[in-house]
């Protein structure tokens, strides 16, 4: 009770200042930053090895990042490209297997902790999601369901780090949501945090 009234007072005191800028409108260079996807915990790899099906599976990789194999029984995965697994995974094999092919396939994304967007508060399901090319603040509202009945939408905050410090902007979610304003839909960033307060009255 005590963590849920802490969580309260932050998202309120975020909340309580309204000075802060409208987050900016991002060109479609800037959006588009990370256009290689590196996997992260919770993400889940289908692993085939051509010629051994014995050796071919369908692994999670675990919240330290790593993930077990048959013959490997511990290899670290997060942060790399399902190419750069492979890789690895064939030299792993090379010890018990000729001349082993690897392919990885990625079947549930998650993406690592820096890259994932996170949204806290009075949204219908808040939630960590994958970052993707591209993303709006739409795209993510969709995602999480929207906002509640409860919420202050238009005093919604963005959260971003921007060399090394952290930016806050304000998002005009009602606007968006209710109204169909586009204006305010803009750009999300990888590891950006999107915190909706709750109406005072």
């Amino acid at each position: 009770m005590f963590a849920i009234l802490v969580q309260g007072l932050a998202l309120a005191s975020v909340a309580a200042c309204s000075s802060y800028p409208e987050a900016p409108q991002l060109s479609q260079e800037a959006a588009v930053s990370h256009p290689i996807y590196l996997i992260g915990p919770g993400d889940a790899l289908q692993v085939f090895v051509w010629g051994n099906p014995d050796l071919s599976t369908t692994v999670p990789v675990r919240p330290d990042g790593q993930i077990t194999l048959p013959l490997v029984p511990s290899l670290p995965v997060a942060g790399k490209t399902s190419v750069e697994v492979a890789h690895q995974i064939e030299d792993e094999l090379k010890k018990y297997v000729k001349n082993p092919i690897v392919s990885v396939m990625i079947t549930g994304f998650k993406g690592p902790y820096a890259q994932q967007v996170r949204v806290v508060g009075e949204a219908a399901k808040p939630q960590a999601l994958q970052y993707n090319d591209g993303m709006t603040v739409l795209d993510v509202m969709i995602q999480v369901g929207g906002i509640t009945q409860f919420a202050a939408g238009n005093r919604a905050i963005l959260l971003r780090q921007e060399n090394g410090k952290e930016a806050k902007y304000q998002v005009r979610l009602t606007d968006l949501m209710n109204d169909g304003d586009l204006s305010a839909n803009v750009a999300m960033l990888p590891g950006d945090i999107l915190v909706i307060p709750q109406s005072w009255f």
